[in-house]
């Protein structure tokens, strides 16, 4: 082999390589690709308009007839094709390790060469430089000053521009070295998936992302990416060692981590709402009227007995004589219907008549905070049935470690299940990718057939729909009121900046949105839990939107 590589630039020019890409492209012809190629032109046919439903179905029963074919051929190669596969991945790993060596060996080569001719260009050019000076200087002496100091000038700039020219010529010749290393790995990764037909392998992957990121790698964008994380884990480390220090205990026990995540959990809610309208370049102020609202009208239905809160001034009711089944259906249902509700009226207002977010969501909090609050005298609706409280809002006992009593929260449950729900709407739906759309540039969006209308009322009404079910859920863990959520948008907002959601639009993962409402909530948890003031809590959340929402913006300029 190592004979064969002062012929060999790349893999193409190996006449092995060639010789199995050829063979597993004739075994997968009519088998795997046949499949592939008739299941594209069936999702064509599907969508022309311009051929008859009767030409096409006959078209596509064709097709389908070939793909029962092109299986029979599949099956027949397919174990030929994995041995065949597994053998030339094989051969072009090992191929491949000669040829990155030989091509780092002449670019390290070059970059030296460059480096070497950089430094004595350098040093030509300060020589040049001084001279010129010292000529200026002697030819001009008890002349006119201004005169001095204007040619100075001249030769300092001139000076200057040849050294920043010299730089970056040996800049980009070193990044056209370290281009054409990497281009030697990305060669050898893409041959390996090209000969299993595109599939890629896990360790490959991570191998990609770890080149991409030593390569792209630079101290100021990663700080710019992950100062702020770097500073929270150094502010969560300084809690850890302080909190048995003040008498506090350990803050990383069992049941703290589970309240914290009890806590987050009807929070994640709202988060994953607003994050939508985040990504649109929106915002949402009435999130905390909406946790109200829900929590309110789910506590009505869900209180033992007669209700103690008389509504806009009716007779109280009494919800006991339907069964807690269905009780509980009907509060789920009404709480996401008016949360729901209100959410599409302020999305119709910022849909229809290009009303910022901010403005409508604002109206939305006003009105059912006054609604809420002329509708029940500001009076706490009650606590909840505790047969049903403690089924969905309790916990389950795991048992008893180092002395503690260990619980695992029921309402963690539906958090990870929303969390889910969430990220296949945005990653796995034709709706998630026209929000990304609409949220990154909504006049080019409507340019390519998506309706921005539709689009943005969508998103506040699935936001709607995570109110809803958080809002029902708030109320299991504390007694509801008009004041319930007091407070509950900020956070929601700030978890999702924190999360990498940009208020700039069209950027942002569900993910991120997620961790910023547990960082969040574990901010706000050891805070308390080392006992400081809960006004000077707000004080920390402040400092952190601020650098939060600074480093994104810095972000976005850099970009333009």
């Amino acid at each position: 082999m190592a004979e064969n590589m002062k012929e060999i630039i790349t893999l193409e020019d190996d006449s092995r390589v060639k010789e199995y890409s050829s063979r597993l492209h004739d075994l997968r012809a009519d088998g795997i690709n046949r499949i592939n190629d008739c299941r594209i032109e069936i999702a064509s046919l599907k969508k022309n308009k311009l051929i008859d439903e009767a030409e096409k179905a006959e078209r596509i029963k064709a097709l389908n007839a070939e793909i029962a074919k092109a299986r029979e051929v599949e099956a027949r190669n397919r174990a030929e094709i994995a041995s065949l596969s597994k053998e030339a991945v094989r051969y072009v790993n090992s191929v491949s390790k000669e040829i990155e060596k030989a091509v780092n060996e002449k670019q390290n080569k070059r970059i030296e060469g460059a480096k070497a001719f950089y430094e004595k260009e350098i040093a030509e050019i300060k020589r040049a430089g001084e001279e010129r000076e010292k000529e200026i200087r002697e030819k001009l002496s008890g002349g006119d000053p201004q005169m001095l100091r204007s040619e100075l000038e001249i030769c300092r700039y001139e000076q200057k521009s040849a050294l920043f020219d010299s730089k970056s010529r040996f800049r980009d010749q070193v990044d056209r070295a370290k281009a054409a290393k990497h281009q030697a790995f990305v060669d050898h990764i893409q041959k390996n998936r090209e000969l299993r037909n595109g599939k890629a392998a896990f360790g490959e992957d991570m191998q990609m992302k770890w080149k991409n990121f030593i390569r792209n790698f630079t101290p100021s964008s990663f700080f710019l990416a992950n100062g702020l994380y770097i500073a929270i884990i150094i502010f969560f480390i300084v809690c850890i060692i302080a909190a048995p220090l003040r008498g506090s205990g350990n803050l990383l026990s069992l049941p703290n981590i589970f309240t914290i995540l009890e806590q987050a959990s009807t929070r994640m809610f709202y988060a994953l709402g607003v994050a939508g309208l985040i990504l649109l370049a929106g915002t949402d102020l009435s999130i905390g009227r909406m946790v109200a609202l829900g929590s309110v009208t789910t506590g009505l239905i869900l209180h033992p007995g007669m209700n103690i809160v008389s509504l806009f001034g009716m007779p109280t009711w009494d919800f006991s004589a339907i069964p807690m089944g269905a009780r509980v259906i009907i509060a789920l249902l009404m709480a996401v219907f008016l949360c729901v509700f209100f959410s599409a009226v302020a999305g119709f207002f910022t849909a229809r008549f290009k009303m910022h977010p901010f403005i409508s969501t604002m109206a939305n909090q006003l009105i059912i905070y006054g609604m809420l609050f002329y509708g029940t005298s500001g009076t706490p609706v009650g606590s909840i049935d505790s047969g049903i409280r403690s089924l969905i809002g309790g916990r389950w006992t795991l048992g008893v470690l180092n002395g503690q009593l260990i619980t695992f929260p029921k309402l963690i449950i539906p958090a990870v299940i929303a969390i889910i729900v969430a990220w296949i709407i945005w990653n796995k739906t034709t709706f998630g990718k026209n929000m990304y759309a609409v949220g990154g540039n909504a006049e080019a969006a409507a340019v390519s057939g998506i309706s921005v209308f539709w689009v943005t009322l969508g998103v506040f009404i699935m936001a709607g729909v995570f109110y809803g079910c958080g809002s029902f859920l708030e109320a299991f863990r504390a007694n509801a009121s008009a004041g319930t959520g007091q407070g509950y948008e900020m956070d929601a907002i700030a978890a999702c900046v924190v999360g990498g959601i940009s208020f700039n639009g069209g950027i942002g993962k569900i993910g991120g949105a997620a961790l910023g409402v547990i960082i969040f909530t574990s901010l706000t948890y050891c805070l308390t839990f080392l006992g400081i003031d809960t006004n000077l809590q707000f004080v920390f959340k402040g400092f952190i939107i601020l650098a939060a929402v600074s480093l994104d913006s810095i972000k976005y300029l850099k970009k333009k």
